[in-house]
């Protein structure tokens, strides 16, 4: 297999680089508002406005994100798995399934700290969504250059 045999079309692309790109910036400028000016700054501090905006922003490029997520899962992945099939285990087939493996983790502890953290758990669970989304963006970078 070469490696441009299987790339994804230019708007799916687009649309995952772009809502990945928002994800991490908008993440990056939660933690720091929230840890420097925000309520995590202290134990009497407030939320800075600035951190629901920025979660508004999050929310709404997770859902680009999923939505490319499940166009690429209903034809990247099996046409690549089918490609890849001819060699015993290719990095591309193991690095785009860890992709989605960590894909479901991030759908799964995002939910998680929206809907059903408790306080006692919610800055553990929020570091580890923040530590699986830095490693699927540079997994992402990796798998992309087939290397």
């Amino acid at each position: 297999m070469t490696r441009h045999a299987h790339r994804l079309i230019p708007w799916q692309r687009r649309t995952l680089y772009a809502s990945g790109a928002l994800l991490i910036a908008t993440g990056v400028v939660w933690l720091a508002v929230h840890y420097s000016l925000g309520s995590g700054s202290g134990p009497d501090a407030l939320p800075h406005p600035l951190e629901a905006w920025a979660m508004r922003l999050h929310g709404l490029a997770a859902y680009a994100g999923l939505f490319a997520l499940g166009v690429i899962a209903a034809g990247h992945v099996p046409q690549g798995w089918r490609l890849s099939a001819r060699h015993r285990w290719s990095h591309q087939r193991s690095s785009g399934l860890m992709l989605c493996s960590l894909g479901a983790a991030m759908a799964l502890t995002g939910y998680l700290l929206y809907y059903f953290a408790p306080e006692s758990i919610r800055p553990a669970l929020g570091w580890a969504h923040a530590s699986v989304g830095l490693i699927t963006a540079l997994l992402l970078l990796g798998h992309r250059r087939g290397a």
